[in-house]
């Protein structure tokens, strides 16, 4: 077994073969926060069944490829979170909130107009993932999780569908092996 590591904001969360709960198997959350009132991410690698073009049709033109709405989470669904990253590494546009590095949250509130520019890539979630105080910890201590540092392609590259497999396999080692379990053990 793996040592525990503490998780702090751009750490990865990858979802470990054990976790199987029909909501987030196979998932990679890029944690957002995480101290003593709680922790917050969003899951990468999964795709909304709607469009960016019905829910925020004014962004839709802004975000990255694949220019689509990504299911951040099971809390909040109705809500938006968007990532974005700096054009120029130490600017401070409005409605921007560093995170780290140069990642940070965009308010979906500031005109569009203004953060024309600004940003090198943004992503929008519907909902995110939420666990109160100590949560984490538990489902870490019970191999739920594997934290392992962010690239930036986790967060902003284009092929998503894979990146379970992809940040589990260059990790080495025995969490490389678990890169190709498929989704459905019925089916091996």
């Amino acid at each position: 077994m793996e040592p525990m590591v503490r998780p702090r904001a751009g750490d990865l969360l990858v979802a470990s073969v054990a976790l199987s709960d029909g909501v987030f198997d196979q998932t990679v959350v890029l944690l957002i926060d995480h101290d003593d009132t709680g922790s917050l991410g969003v899951v990468l690698n999964r795709l909304s069944e709607l469009s960016l073009d019905e829910v925020l049709p004014q962004w839709a033109d802004e975000v990255s490829e694949p220019r689509e709405l990504f299911m951040g989470g099971p809390v909040s669904p109705n809500g938006a979170i968007c990532l974005a990253s700096l054009q120029e590494p130490d600017s401070e546009p409005p409605g921007w909130r560093r995170l780290f590095h140069h990642v940070g949250l965009l308010h979906l509130d500031t005109p569009v107009e203004i953060t024309r520019g600004a940003f090198l890539d943004l992503r929008i979630y519907a909902g995110y993932a939420g666990w109160e105080p100590g949560q984490l910890d538990g489902e870490l201590v019970r191999g739920a999780w594997h934290v392992v540092p962010a690239q930036y392609d986790d967060i902003f590259g284009v092929a998503v569908e894979d990146l379970w497999s992809r940040v589990l396999r260059r990790q080495g080692g025995e969490m490389a092996m678990y890169a190709t379990w498929p989704g459905d053990c019925s089916l091996n």
